[in-house]
């Protein structure tokens, strides 16, 4: 149990966004009745260990806070409170992670209470807010590839509120051009050559009537 205690335990539902930068999870410890305290001090020690500096709670209400203190968690709470709040709170956390992810030497966990539609959507908000992806199905579609689930009509509403309100990070990455197909490049190396034959076929053909009309002069002039 010593060992075990040391390293602390992984959170529930732990999965990278951005590969050792930019992780989310259930909340430490557990949601609602399932919480434990024992549970939350492995979990804050396994962060702790494994080089997390910075937490973001999207809970509504400030439990764990002091937990984070305790253990030297730096951290944000930034609730995304009711529907009608939701542009302004995603702009916040959006923002929040962008200047943190700016320092190469952050390594971030987000959480809300549960590892569901309301966390998941907001993970889909970012990708498009930051650029990694430019539309919001393409952005629903990574972000279910990355936790192997699927986005509900919440999560969906999050990523809506995203595109509608414009919530993009400026200047935006523009995505990268497509490349030309190179089946294209071959066809047209091919038809070179062919006309090359074409041409050298008429000379041919050209050169034969002079050596006919040549031919034929001398024979007269034998004749002579």
């Amino acid at each position: 149990m010593r060992g075990r205690w040391a390293q602390g335990l992984e959170p529930r539902y732990f999965t990278w966004v951005i590969t050792g930068r930019f992780a989310v999870s259930e909340r430490p410890g557990g949601f609602a009745r399932n919480h434990r305290k024992v549970r939350r001090q492995e979990e804050l020690l396994w962060l702790a260990g494994h080089g997390f500096t910075h937490v973001l709670s999207l809970l509504d209400s400030p439990h764990n806070l002091h937990a984070y203190e305790e253990v030297g968690l730096a951290y944000e709470h930034v609730p995304l409170g009711r529907h009608d709040e939701l542009p302004e709170r995603l702009r916040d956390v959006y923002t929040t992670l962008s200047r943190w992810l700016d320092d190469p030497s952050e390594r971030i966990l987000m959480h809300h209470e549960e590892f569901g539609d309301r966390l998941l959507g907001v993970v889909a908000g970012f990708l498009l807010y930051s650029g990694l992806v430019h539309e919001g199905p393409h952005a629903i579609v990574v972000l279910e590839r990355l936790t192997g689930r699927q986005l509900g009509s919440v999560g969906r509403e999050i990523v809506a509120a995203t595109v509608n309100e414009g919530l993009f990070r400026t200047p935006r990455p523009s995505p990268e051009p497509l490349a030309a197909p190179a089946k294209k490049a071959t066809k047209a190396k091919a038809t070179k050559p062919e006309r090359a034959k074409g041409k050298s076929a008429k000379g041919a053909k050209a050169q034969t009537s002079t050596a006919k009309k040549v031919g034929s002069g001398r024979g007269k002039k034998a004749k002579a």
